[in-house]
């Protein structure tokens, strides 16, 4: 195991990075930091894959994922029982793609034996939880609803939570009743079907977006995320793991009360993109420049789109391959601004495009189509990156 907050990666091709969310991406404090979502979003325009990964419920993810500025995409909550697509479009703001659920009874009955009175939860996906108890605030996301134990049993679950006193050391041998049992601290247990894993749904994923296996990094801190540091061609443990994380991993970062998740980020970002004096929308345009599978002049543009609010609803960079205009990577910074602000940090980037008239500075934006359905109005505009960008 070695440490280190780099690694010798391409920039250029695109990854799968599996993300677990408490104690990697967020602290104690419930807070997402700043150096944090700047990274993530940097990441996004490098055209990477990035996929929340996470023990919550689906309800606890999706409040996450908004913060984080993730409102597309694959995500994998629940341990890996649940697999969804973000989805700005779908009503809910997701779509359920795999849920895996299993009989809970033999489970449950056992440890109610073994800590009578014991706290059991069922999650039921997207709402919050049926439970046998109400359990303190915080700690399960969602309302909980009253059930008798016998309906909580009655039909298939995909997570159910076993809280009590010292539950973990009484229900060492619950995972032969036909279930994957997942510790998380000394009295709670988390319980899914049979093989069932962040590392099972993320292979899912993985499949599902075509990314090869050895472009693939996770990242994480807590024994549920062995499986998936196992899975990854690159395995990172936060640097606050319990020692047998750290073993799992093939590399440590710094903890995440210093954001260690933030320099294993960023080494999956063009260098040029890393200047220190370019602001946020410029870097995230030079990221998806330099990352793009094609550079040539007029098969490369970025692409804004408006909505019913006075800001651009979204922004992204687009290149023409085998005739057909295909997404690189959205440009997360350019949502909410304006189409002038977007020249701006082209020219900031050092990227040029094509002017109205001689002479003028405006640039010659042309209708786009719309492909996305909360937009009214499309734009795009062909860029061309300098021959030799300065290096940071």
């Amino acid at each position: 195991m070695e440490t280190t907050a780099a690694h010798g990666v391409s920039t250029s091709t695109k990854h799968l990075i599996a993300l677990d969310i408490d104690g990697t991406l967020v602290g104690r404090d419930d807070k997402v930091r700043g150096e944090t979502v700047r990274a993530l979003e940097l990441v996004r325009a490098s055209g990477h894959q990035v996929v929340l990964a996470t023990g919550r419920s689906l309800v606890g993810l999706v409040s996450v994922a908004r913060r984080l500025g993730l409102s597309e995409g694959w995500a994998v909550c629940s341990n890996g029982a649940v697999t969804v697509r973000l989805d700005r479009a779908a009503p809910s703001g997701h779509e359920v793609i795999e849920c895996r659920t299993f009989a809970p009874g033999p489970v449950v009955r056992q440890a109610w034996k073994l800590a009578p009175g014991l706290h059991v939860a069922v999650e039921e996906i997207g709402w919050g939880w049926r439970v046998s108890r109400q359990l303190a605030p915080g700690l399960l996301n969602g309302p909980q609803k009253l059930t008798r134990l016998d309906e909580l049993l009655a039909e298939p679950a995909s997570r159910v939570v076993l809280h009590a006193d010292r539950m973990t050391a009484r229900g060492e041998g619950l995972h032969r009743l036909g279930a994957t049992v997942t510790p998380a601290g000394p009295d709670w247990l988390d319980v899914t079907a049979p093989g069932t894993s962040k590392a099972t749904a993320l292979e899912l994923v993985r499949q599902r977006l075509g990314i090869p296996v050895e472009r693939t990094l996770a990242v994480g801190d807590g024994v549920n995320d062995i499986p998936m540091l196992s899975w990854a061609a690159r395995s990172v443990a936060m640097g606050h793991a319990p020692d047998a994380v750290r073993t799992a991993a093939a590399e440590v970062t710094g903890s995440i009360s210093v954001e260690g998740v933030v320099p294993i980020l960023r080494s999956l970002v063009p260098g040029h993109a890393l200047r220190p004096d370019l602001s946020p929308l410029a870097a995230q345009l030079l990221a998806a420049v330099h990352t793009a599978p094609t550079r040539s002049p007029g098969r490369l543009v970025v692409r804004v789109w408006h909505g019913s609010g006075p800001g651009l609803a979204g922004c992204a960079i687009y290149v023409l391959r085998g005739g057909r205009w295909e997404r690189h990577a959205p440009v997360p910074s350019g949502t909410s601004t304006t189409m002038r602000d977007v020249e701006r940090a082209a020219r900031e980037a050092g990227l040029t495009y094509p002017r109205g008239e001689e002479g003028r500075r405006r640039a010659h934006w042309r209708t786009a189509p719309i492909d996305r359905p909360e937009a009214s109005a499309a734009f795009e505009l062909p860029l061309t990156p300098p021959e030799r960008p300065p290096l940071p």
